[in-house]
């Protein structure tokens, strides 16, 4: 009886081992299977958020996908957390003309940076054009367009538009031509930030002046947003920290710590000025020991020319 429950026992034992050993093998051979179809589902996630990003980037901050108004505010989130690593200067010039805040007895939206007519304007981060439109009293030629890290980007008085609506773009591609359109009073670029329709301090997050972004970063708070701004323009505004004196040659050397940037500046003998109140282009021409006309030919620009208080203008 004993050797008969022992048999009945190890044909037991070896029937489990049996069943385990196939399941253990239907296990691995599963394994890889679902290994790839993970991938698969992976794969196929990722383009579909790529596909819904590129349809209308950071949708999670805005509610539509409009190509005719320039900007519309909407609630600002208490802290937003902004990527600037992929980016690219909008233009090479690191010359600050008109900063951003109070001017003339209203709010200047961005920063103005003096440029050419035909310097060629670059996108900031990759994205896709909202807005291409003329404004004959305001940003003249202009370009938006709205990031994937949640920033919207203006482009204004351009002379020629590059880009078209709803293209898509990637940091550093052409979107227009450096110009004087629209209400200007000299070639420049006005260049915009904005989160959720609302225009932030270009300076928070960019130095024209080092050509460079100010980190890796930027975290957008409510509550030290203000002081932040201020800040911002002290140390890389008009007449900030890195500039010459008011009223001297406005040639921006940008930071005294920056080798290579001294080095630039160093090479170059393109000198500027900045426009005084009451100066006309005589005025400036007898100052600087030059003609209207050289002033004029320089600057591109005419001998009729209004001028405004901090322009700045090349004069050799």
């Amino acid at each position: 009886m004993i050797k008969k429950l022992k048999k009945i026992f190890a044909i037991a034992m070896v029937s489990v081992v049996a069943v385990h050993s196939q399941g253990q093998d239907l296990l691995a051979n599963q394994a890889p299977i679902d290994r790839k179809m993970k991938a698969v589902d992976s794969v196929a996630l990722n383009r579909l958020i790529q596909i819904e990003q590129m349809a209308s980037p950071a949708a999670d901050l805005y509610q539509d996908w409009e190509n005719h108004y320039a900007h519309r505010e909407t609630a600002l989130p208490d802290s937003f957390r902004i990527d600037l690593r992929d980016f690219c200067m909008p233009t090479d010039s690191r010359v600050l003309t008109s900063n951003f805040g109070a001017r003339w007895g209203r709010q200047h939206k961005g920063l103005d940076i003096k440029v050419y007519i035909g310097d060629t304007i670059r996108a900031a981060f990759s994205g896709k054009v909202r807005v291409v439109r003329y404004e004959p009293g305001g940003y003249g030629n202009f370009v938006v367009i709205r990031h994937y890290n949640g920033l919207e980007t203006i482009y204004g008085h351009m002379s020629k538009h590059l880009v078209k609506p709803d293209q898509e773009i990637r940091a550093g591609e052409p979107v227009g031509l450096g110009g004087n359109t629209g209400r200007s009073t000299g070639s420049h670029l006005h260049f915009e930030t904005r989160l959720c329709g609302v225009a932030l301090n270009p300076a928070l997050m960019f130095d024209f002046r080092n050509q460079d972004v100010v980190g890796d970063f930027y975290t957008f708070n409510r509550s030290t947003y203000p002081r932040e701004s201020a800040q911002a323009t002290r140390l890389r505004g008009v007449g900030g920290s890195a500039s010459a004196n008011s009223g001297e040659d406005q040639l921006y050397t940008t930071n005294a710590n920056s080798k290579r940037n001294t080095a630039a500046a160093t090479r170059s003998n393109t000198r500027f000025h900045k426009v005084q109140r009451g100066e006309t282009l005589s005025s400036i021409a007898r100052k600087r020991n030059t003609t209207v006309s050289a002033i004029c030919k320089l600057n591109r620009i005419s001998k009729n020319m209004r001028l405004r208080p901090g322009q700045i203008l090349k004069y050799n």
